[in-house]
């Protein structure tokens, strides 16, 4: 098995990604492209970037083996434990990566849009901590949601911007972020939040999520003698799942993206942009999206704020289509239900967005018995308690 994990020159995998942006901003994106390829070739660069992720950031996560899941469900279940990240997720991995790539650059801000708030608060910390400006877009309905968070970013003196157009979610969020973005590229950098948007965004954001799965690889060796069954993460834009299924796409391992069935499979109802999205153009780029008969974006909808979004990263469409990886889907019941059975079984609190992907593994676990399944916990749940507990109110 030999994939090749670049996209092409023009940004593709496969048929998907690019730039469908004006010739101006082109100009501009390959002045960013060009600025991280002489980074990722830069000693101290990587020095810098390797201090902030050890001695910051917490890493290298642990693989942890949660023995009383797999003894529950008959598996042997191991968790990726990026909710132990300073910030609470995999998105903190990236933000400093942006931020420094930032300040090569020469800008003075970041703007960046988030769902859940996981990488608006990343983002938000990287740029307090090399001391730069930033903007941050997010959706009434997630500001209302995600609170806690919300606090957190004006804490670390970021600008929540309130997005309260269409929706109200992640998609508008991008759509406003994007739009602040081109009025000031000359002094800013778009700090996007996942594998997603005009190349080389999806490339320079899947660099730096792909340290999960170097870990993760090497820790699951060192524990068990072999590698896993199966990886199994939760796909939304996509960053996390592409972080850890790099590192095992030229083995022989099963590799499992779940996404938001929300409330069903009707349109409107879910944000399975793979499952049931067909091709189009989002925010610049090419990848399967989620419209009607007319070709009409439809609104996505999951219980997970950071999975609220109607398409995916261009290089999750590739891996579909060249059936490398499986995606499947997972309600809204069935996340909060892993969500209380991780607290209730392990004593971990799962982000949402997490649950999507422990859900599944839960589900695969009782069909095949005695495998060796890998879960990558891409964040916390603290940022989540408030609005779960309101659903049982």
């Amino acid at each position: 098995m030999n994939i090749d994990l670049n996209p092409d020159k023009n940004g593709f995998f496969g048929n998907y990604g690019g730039q469908f942006i004006s010739e101006s901003l082109k100009v501009e994106f390959n002045n960013i492209a060009n600025a991280f390829y002489e980074l990722k070739e830069d000693k101290t660069f990587q020095e810098t970037l390797n201090y902030y992720l050890t001695y910051y950031v917490g890493r290298p996560s642990p693989v942890y083996y949660a023995k009383n899941l797999s003894e529950k469900y008959g598996c042997e279940i191991y968790l990726k434990r990026e909710d132990l990240n300073h910030t609470g997720a995999h998105k903190i991995n990236h933000s400093i990566g942006e931020a420094l790539l930032a300040k090569k650059m020469g800008k003075t801000k970041i703007i960046a849009e988030t769902g859940a708030g996981q990488h608006g608060v990343a983002t938000a910390t990287a740029a307090a901590l090399l001391g730069l400006k930033c903007d941050i877009y997010m959706g009434e309905k997630d500001i209302l949601k995600q609170q806690p968070n919300v606090q957190k970013m004006k804490l670390l003196g970021a600008n929540i911007v309130c997005v309260k157009s269409g929706e109200r979610t992640l998609k508008e969020a991008v759509d406003e972020a994007f739009a602040a973005y081109t009025k000031e590229y000359e002094t800013a950098l778009y700090a996007i939040g996942s594998v997603v948007g005009p190349h080389p965004f999806p490339e320079i954001v899947e660099y730096f999520q792909s340290v999960i799965g170097k870990e993760a690889r090497e820790q699951f060796l060192d524990q068990t003698g072999v590698l896993p069954d199966c990886v199994i993460a939760c796909v939304g834009g996509g960053s996390n799942a592409i972080g850890i299924f790099n590192e095992f796409l030229n083995d022989d391992v099963k590799l499992i993206g779940v996404e938001p069935l929300g409330k069903g499979e009707k349109l409107g109802d879910n944000a399975a942009s793979l499952t049931y999205g067909k091709e189009g153009i989002l925010h610049g780029f090419k990848c399967l999206l989620l419209q009607d008969e007319n070709g009409d974006l439809v609104n996505a909808y999951s219980v997970a704020s950071g999975l609220d979004y109607p398409g995916v990263g261009p290089k999750h469409c590739y891996l579909k289509d060249i059936g490398r990886v499986h995606y499947e889907t997972v309600n809204d019941e069935e996340a909060l239900n892993a969500f209380y059975e991780l607290s209730k079984t392990e004593g971990i609190i799962p982000a949402l967005e997490s649950s999507h992907a422990l859900a599944f593994a839960l589900r695969f676990a009782k069909a095949n018995g005695g495998k060796k399944l890998l879960v990558n916990l891409s964040g916390r749940g603290d940022k989540d308690i408030d609005y779960i507990l309101s659903l049982n109110a």
